[in-house]
């Protein structure tokens, strides 16, 4: 049995040609209850104007992306990633999102230990924070593909038990089967992280990928199991949005009416 449409949430990226708010006016149309956004793309209109146009639309923000990104090659520069986390959740909490993304950084210096600390030390410094904001941090994982560019965190265990170093009213994973489908202990991670999952995203991996970051396929176009991975999400007890995040430049250059009904068509089919 496929996820029902109350479920159903655009990431924004998917619909990158639009701002704000024509993504939201879109989903009322479509009749997609959430919408997950980008800090970016607020920063055009402002958080406040963002926050306008969903309430008026009567959606529901899923998430907001992305906030991490803690490493960096000086104290100062780490000390400034940390303060536009907080911003970050600041925005969260003004949007009605109790999920800000943590996409977590590369390694500054080539020390991908050290750059793994510091991604801790970051989450530290800016937990009590998201706790006092109402706002919860999800750790997501990357493809290892990402590793030397965007976050050392990769792999559902290792966001796990990183995650686990706090509580986990605070702190959990987000869950991309993008980046986690090749996993060999996938399921049993998924069952590990019972009580954490903070969201889930679908899309596809198309063979051969057309990119290496703008390279993700409309769910059914690819070679995931994503109806498997669904429902092993859902046994470890995760019944919130699922997200349609895909970065894919053909998908950008389309209408994004044409996308929205594609999308809408292949989560009810696929997904």
């Amino acid at each position: 049995m496929s996820a029902p449409l109350n479920r159903l949430s655009l990431n924004q990226m998917t619909t990158n040609q639009w701002n704000v708010r024509e993504a939201v006016e879109a989903c009322a149309r479509h009749e997609v209850p959430e919408i997950g956004l980008w800090r970016h793309k607020i920063a055009e209109s402002g958080v406040a104007e963002a926050a306008r146009s969903v309430r008026e639309n009567d959606l529901r923000v899923s998430s907001l992306c992305r906030g991490g990104m803690f490493t960096a090659a000086t104290a100062a520069e780490r000390q400034e990633r940390i303060n536009d986390n907080k911003r970050a959740i600041d925005e969260a909490a003004e949007l009605g999102t109790t999920v800000l993304v943590l996409v977590c950084g590369p390694a500054p210096d080539r020390d991908i230990d050290g750059a793994r600390r510091m991604v801790q030390e970051g989450i530290a410094a800016v937990v009590d924070h998201a706790g006092a904001s109402g706002v919860r941090l999800g750790i997501e994982p990357l493809h290892p593909m990402f590793a030397g560019d965007r976050s050392v965190i990769v792999g559902l265990a290792e966001s796990i038990t990183l995650a686990e170093k706090f509580d986990a009213h605070q702190v959990g994973v987000v869950i991309d089967v993008y980046h986690v489908w090749w996993d060999p202990d996938l399921y049993a991670q998924i069952t590990r992280a019972k009580g954490r999952i903070l969201g889930f995203h679908v899309n596809d991996w198309i063979v051969p990928p057309p990119d290496h970051l703008k390279g993700r396929g409309m769910m059914g176009d690819g070679v995931i199991e994503i109806q498997r991975i669904r429902r092993a999400v859902e046994a470890a007890g995760y019944d919130g949005p699922i997200e349609v995040e895909i970065f894919n430049q053909a998908l950008w250059d389309a209408p994004g009416e044409d996308v929205m009904k594609q999308m809408v068509e292949r989560y009810l089919t696929v997904v």
